[in-house]
């Protein structure tokens, strides 16, 4: 008897994310398994995790890619500590009607506004001043972000100067910018996960734009200081030898307390409703599917 198809779970029920070092990742009996260097198999529930952060030293089979993608699990090979963004899968992309919608608010000047300032609103609990920019937006929230990291530090104990992260040069870093670089790559990947799933593309944003996730700088930066900002300043002030792993499991663990993959795809319908405008409907010269699409138990981002 032939087994039911692979059907996505619902971004909201999986697990945030899981990072994998030193292993061939392979798929076994149909599982999802990484294989170490002693040849011990730790099996990996693929299917109920929002994204696999894959570390140096990790290799992936065509087939273990190929399911992932099936299942809709976002894969991102990340530099160590899972700080640096090499590469990533695309899992979503299932709905073209909800990238022109996006882009359609992205374009409209009146409309890209009142997006803006429902973020800076959700974001710092106010509404942003009338009459204001974009431009002039930024600034303001640039002033409010540098004095929430100021008051982070002198809550922990811990001497802050200003934000400085180089890739290239990760170790010439101090402590608590390590940290808070390893913290916003958690909450970068989930984001990214989230809105593939939705059926948004990372790279049309609002606030951030030119680079190929700067709609997932947009949406992670709303709960960035409610959720990873704190934790990291928290780890950081213990001066730990392996500070930037602990961040990543105390992320890992706080976003299943917060249940933030549940908040994420609402969160973005929330903030695009701002922009006053309708999905754009097809136009009546184009042909529908001949085909109807299954139902699925996934996001409408997920391929069937």
């Amino acid at each position: 008897m032939l087994l039911p198809p692979i059907k996505p779970i619902a971004m909201k029920e999986r697990v945030s994310m899981i990072f994998i070092e030193k292993g061939q990742i392979d798929v076994l009996d149909g599982a999802f398994v990484v294989i170490d260097k002693r040849g011990i198999r730790t099996h990996i529930p693929v299917g109920s995790v929002a994204c696999l952060m894959l570390e140096p030293g990790t290799r992936i089979s065509h087939r273990a890619a190929a399911l992932a993608a099936q299942v809709g699990t976002l894969l991102i090979w990340v530099g160590e500590a899972g700080v640096r963004l090499y590469s990533s899968g695309q899992p979503g992309g299932a709905r073209a009607d909800r990238l022109l919608y996006q882009a359609r608010l992205a374009l409209d000047d009146k409309s890209r506004l009142q997006v803006v300032r429902k973020m800076y609103e959700m974001r710092f609990d106010e509404k942003p001043p009338e009459r204001r920019s974009i431009e002039q937006l930024r600034g303001i929230e640039g002033v409010r972000v540098r004095k929430m990291y100021q008051i982070l530090a002198q809550r922990h104990g811990i001497k802050w100067t200003r934000r400085n992260y180089d890739p290239n040069k990760w170790g010439h870093s101090d402590l608590p910018n390590r940290c808070l670089s390893a913290a916003t790559a958690c909450l970068y990947g989930i984001t990214e996960a989230a809105i593939l799933a939705a059926g948004y593309a990372p790279a049309v944003g609002f606030i951030h734009t030119g680079k190929p996730l700067s709609f997932v700088y947009d949406i992670a930066d709303i709960f960035k200081f409610q959720t990873v900002v704190p934790l990291a300043f928290q780890v950081a002030s213990r001066n730990s030898a392996n500070a930037e792993q602990a961040v990543r499991k105390g992320c890992r663990d706080m976003f299943r307390k917060e249940k933030i993959l549940a908040r994420i795809i609402p969160t973005i319908e929330q903030i695009l409703a701002a922009g006053g405008l309708k999905p754009p409907k097809a136009p009546k010269e184009s042909v529908a599917p001949a085909i109807p699409n299954p139902e699925t138990i996934g996001d409408v981002g997920h391929r069937s």
